[in-house]
């Protein structure tokens, strides 16, 4: 990217960081940490409707339409209050036999 230039959602997109997979004993968990620019770019209806800045839980197909790119069967379910570039996911873990 040139100096000066604004980024743009793609380049963005490139620099999403994935945690690794934690779980407990009904879900597997990772957090994704979007660069703080890219909140800038994402349509403002993501958004909690309250002004709080912060996004509100994504469908599978607006998180993906973002960038976040993750195997099927993950749902947003929160996000990281104090940093709003901070999404939490989870899914269920598979029945044990």
């Amino acid at each position: 990217m040139a100096p000066g230039k604004q980024p743009t959602m793609e380049e963005l997109a490139e620099r999403i960081i994935y945690s690794d997979r934690y779980s407990d004993d009904r879900f597997e968990y990772r957090h994704v940490i979007l660069p703080k620019a890219m909140l800038k770019y994402i349509p403002k209806s993501y958004f909690s409707p309250d002004d709080s800045g912060l996004l509100r839980i994504l469908e599978e197909n607006e998180w993906r339409g973002i960038g976040i790119t993750q195997s099927l069967g993950w749902e947003h379910f929160e996000v990281h209050a104090p940093e709003p570039h901070i999404l939490l996911f989870r899914r269920p873990l598979p029945a044990k036999r």
